[in-house]
């Protein structure tokens, strides 16, 4: 079970921006990541790289925590809202999503996002 005060500090990092970083810091190295029903991508490198490759293709994005962050045993759940800013001063587009996380002790071993991914089409 992770101790809160991590779970703090990982969603505290990702509103921060530093996406990357919280990937780096908090993810065990066969970590894993699922977009809905997708296939889930495997190991931290490789999900750090993504989100990199992510990250540089616009401009900006403004990560925002919309509920308290739940806790039960290894499983913890957060509410998060994205506005991505593209590169091309179009408008921005935002995306509200839930990640489902597993944890082994303090390092977050799996994650599941759902979202609607009509949120991100122009």
């Amino acid at each position: 079970m992770p101790d809160r005060h991590v779970v703090e500090a990982f969603a505290a990092t990702v509103e921060s921006s530093d996406h990357v970083g919280a990937i780096e810091r908090f993810y065990a190295a066969d970590a894993s990541t699922r977009e809905n029903q997708n296939e889930p991508r495997r190991g931290r490198e490789a999900l750090a790289a993504r989100e990199a490759a992510v990250l540089a293709s616009v401009a900006k994005v403004e990560t925002r925590r919309l509920s308290p962050i739940f806790i039960d045993g290894d499983h913890s759940a957060i509410h998060w809202r994205f506005e991505f800013t593209p590169k091309d001063n179009g408008p921005a587009r935002v995306m509200e999503e839930i990640a489902v996380q597993t944890w082994r002790g303090n390092e977050l071993v799996a994650e599941q996002f759902f979202y609607d991914p009509a949120q991100m089409k122009g």
